[in-house]
């Protein structure tokens, strides 16, 4: 069992800049339009302003001209004083002074200036405070919604130590803050990858244990019954060998059940290297059969070979010769006398295929789709040899391997067991 075979993280460097960030890019918007909008004011309000101070300065030579021509001064000596622009003289800044002119006088003492301030403060106040509250009202709306993305963000990331994984950081934007939840989002799933297989792992330690209990108490049992029996009949040699003999079957059914389980459980852990070769597949399928020739012969069944003699597999010789020897065994035991059984080789550009094929009983429909799953035992093999367990360990070393295997059967027909194996290429 594979925890975290071949999980990879891609860790892609941070390339964003602010206006990646859709919301930044709005308030940037913003910004460069509340620009435009206040330059505009203030062209406006400069205008305003002209216009004001050219009321001021003409209301002020209409008071003085008024004044002037009530004491007798002649209107053309008025309109030269009002139009020319004459240079500044000593006599007249001490004329001002005398009548209590003079730069420094308080705004409030001249009227027509005081009137001016008013029109100007009301004025500015009327361009510049919608402006400002326009910018502060569209600044506080951007900093709410940030401030819910990072509320939001944060419940989600309590929910990730808290392993629920049922949501996910928003991630539909681009920009350095998505960037981080993505990141985070990265490492939740990588966490949650983690505890899956922590919890797949403490359940397949639960059901090992409970597969050698159950197993194991069989055989344990049996050999009580046989240990009291010998100890009973001590002086019948007779009973004695006979239990002598079935203890011996019993203690060998409990060491293959012991090797094949330790087998099938450091595949499914991942704790076998494959030493991968290229065996030429005549040699390999003769290893895995050298065992169970005489057995086949025995019980009067046919074992017969069948392939090109040039053909090769990129595979671990024992393991692979093991998981067909597996087959070739099943074949033998749900067969009769007379029997044949063959085991065919082919490679294509494709792949390479081993079939084992024998004329037996065949499966049951109902069978067919869990034959691959520990002790499984159907109701048609309940009486012949065998532990449940030669199956799914052919499964695992092919699998292993990234082979693939398959059946089909016909009941009481033919039963067809096919491995697959991606072919090896040759790097010169």
């Amino acid at each position: 069992m594979a925890i975290c075979a071949g999980m990879e993280i891609i860790m892609k460097k941070p390339t964003s800049s602010l206006m990646q960030d859709r919301q930044f890019r709005r308030y940037f918007t913003f910004l460069f339009f509340f620009c435009f909008l206040l330059i505009a004011a203030a062209i406006l309000l400069s205008y305003s302003m002209t216009n004001a101070a050219k009321t001021m300065l003409f209301d002020h030579d209409q008071s003085v001209a008024s004044s002037l021509l009530t004491q007798g001064v002649p209107e053309s000596v008025i309109a030269t004083a009002l139009t020319e622009t004459a240079p500044d003289t000593k006599e007249g800044a001490d004329l001002l002074l005398k009548i209590g002119m003079r730069p420094a006088l308080e705004t409030k003492l001249l009227p027509p200036l005081r009137l001016f301030q008013m029109k100007a403060g009301y004025s500015s106040m009327t361009a510049i405070l919608p402006i400002c509250l326009l910018l502060l009202g569209v600044s506080l709306l951007f900093l709410l919604k940030r401030e819910q993305l990072y509320i939001h963000a944060s419940s989600v990331i309590d929910r990730y130590t808290a392993n629920d994984y049922s949501s996910r950081l928003p991630q539909t934007n681009e920009g350095a803050v998505y960037q981080m939840f993505s990141s985070i989002d990265r490492l939740a799933t990588m966490l949650q990858a983690q505890n899956e297989a922590a919890q797949h792992s403490k359940v397949f330690l639960r059901n090992t244990i409970s597969d050698i209990s159950h197993q194991l108490k069989t055989p344990l049992a049996a050999l009580s019954m046989y240990q009291e029996i010998m100890e009973n009949e001590p002086d019948h040699p007779a009973v004695i060998r006979t239990f002598t003999a079935k203890t011996g079957a019993a203690l060998r059914r409990m060491e293959q059940l012991i090797g094949s389980l330790l087998k099938i459980t450091r595949l499914d852990a991942g704790n076998i290297l494959f030493d991968k070769q290229i065996c030429p597949l005549p040699q390999l399928i003769s290893q895995a059969v050298s065992e169970l020739t005489t057995r086949a012969d025995d019980e009067g069944k046919l074992l017969l070979t069948e392939g090109p003699e040039d053909a090769s597999l990129l595979c671990d010789p024992s393991w692979t010769a093991e998981a067909i020897g597996n087959l070739v065994k099943n074949a033998l035991d749900h067969t009769s006398s007379g029997a044949t059984i063959r085991i065919i080789w082919d490679s294509s550009p494709l792949h390479t295929r081993i079939r084992i094929c024998d004329n037996g009983d065949g499966i049951a429909p109902e069978d067919i789709h869990h034959i691959f799953k520990r002790f499984y035992r159907s109701n048609q093999s309940s009486d012949m040899p065998g532990i449940g367990l030669g199956l799914p360990l052919a499964k695992s070393i092919v699998e292993g391997q990234d082979g693939t295997i398959s059946v089909q059967s016909t009941p009481y027909a033919e039963t067809v067991f096919t491995l697959l194996f991606s072919p090896y290429k040759i790097v010169s």
